[in-house]
């Protein structure tokens, strides 16, 4: 019984990297930090910016100075900085994956 549970935590242990990525409820991403959100595309405010929204809420999506890689409805994560600021919440995004696990990364300076 000791070697199951052995090999089931070496095994927890050992999963892929991206399987292991924690992800930020909407509603709890904070300003300041850096959060992975996933959601649904809800809205295309304009050639690079869109609505992320999930069952706690929704955020401003910022990909620029590109277009935004992805089509309302579909499910994508967002991993980037959520801005300090005190206007409205806005995820800086450094990364979108797909549904399909197509990978987008943005090169922003900030």
């Amino acid at each position: 019984m000791r070697h199951l549970f052995l090999t089931a935590a070496i095994a927890l242990v050992a999963l892929p990297a991206h399987a292991q990525k924690d992800t930020t409820p909407i509603a709890l991403a904070e300003r300041g930090s850096m959060v992975t959100v996933q959601g649904i595309v809800a809205r295309i405010l304009d050639e690079d910016t869109f609505r992320l929204s999930d069952d706690s809420g929704d955020i401003r999506v910022y990909v620029g100075p590109t277009y935004v890689p992805a089509d309302v409805g579909e499910a994508v994560t967002v991993h980037g900085f959520v801005d300090d600021d005190l206007g409205p919440r806005e995820i800086y995004a450094r990364s979108l994956t797909r549904a399909d696990g197509e990978v987008v990364t943005f090169d922003h300076r900030y």
